[in-house]
């Protein structure tokens, strides 16, 4: 399968502080790639660096065979590599609709800047506006604003307006996090569903180990950012070296299989 986004020699520091220590990931077309580690282990200062909002003080990312390392989050974006938040960046005031209805307009009004595709696909705002709320299930919340959602809808709303852009590759920073165990399932199945739709490439930042070993193809374990294991979310999860500086020496072991995404 194809490589669409190559780092190679990442690193990031901050004074005395590295962030991130000679990073080498080479993620496929379609995949689903975990990123575990404990707080400051490095996993969203990669985010950062590949999305642009951060730039390596050494090192290179590729996307799609061409070199972003200098472009700006608004450059990244408009290639195709868009990113939720850990905490959703929302128009809280404005309803579920209007949120939606804000992003298609931006996206639709910047034409050829975004490429052909959305001009046609967003032809119609309010048709495009009422195929996300269906695809993310959260029509019933169409009226609410945004700031009286519960978690879970918060962030299916967030991820719903970064899918708006039609990325290539979707960046989730703990996507569960705030979510209550009985919804973090159903929002990952239908998180997963939209990009198995669209085609879409996912990294995602995660804590809860069983939404990693369910939903991915390949886990990144960071450590005082390193990348100490690289791998098939079973084999990662059971890693010696994972078991002590990520999930901890008394977590049972990893099930086998994983990816059933």
């Amino acid at each position: 399968m194809a490589v669409i986004l190559d780092a190679k020699g990442l690193n990031k520091t901050f004074g005395a502080v590295t962030a991130a220590s000679d990073i080498n990931v080479a993620v496929e077309q379609d995949s689903v790639v975990g990123l575990i580690g404990s707080n400051g282990a490095g996993k969203t200062t990669f985010i950062n660096m590949v999305t642009g909002y951060l730039k390596p003080s050494s090192g290179s990312i590729h996307f799609d065979g061409r070199n972003i390392t200098a472009l700006s989050p608004r450059q990244i974006t408009r290639l195709g590599i868009c990113r939720s938040f850990q905490i959703p960046q929302l128009y809280n005031t404005m309803t579920v609709h209007e949120n939606l209805l804000v992003g298609v307009g931006i996206v639709a009004a910047a034409g050829n800047a975004w490429g052909g595709a959305h001009s046609a696909a967003y032809s119609d705002p309010e048709k495009a506006v009422d195929a996300m709320l269906e695809e993310f299930g959260i029509g019933a919340y169409r009226n609410r604003d945004a700031g009286l959602l519960p978690e879970g809808t918060r962030k299916l709303l967030d991820i719903a307006m970064a899918m708006v852009v039609r990325p290539k590759i979707l960046l989730l920073d703990e996507p569960t996090s705030g979510v209550s165990a009985d919804e973090k399932f159903s929002l990952m199945d239908c998180v997963m569903a939209a990009v198995r739709e669209h085609k879409v490439t996912v990294l995602f930042v995660e804590h809860d180990m069983e939404v990693v070993e369910r939903y991915t193809h390949r886990v990144l374990a960071f450590y005082e950012g390193r990348i100490i294991a690289d791998g098939e979310p079973a084999v990662v999860l059971d890693d010696v070296e994972v078991r002590k500086f990520v999930i901890g020496d008394h977590a049972p072991a990893a099930a086998s299989g994983g990816g059933h995404a």
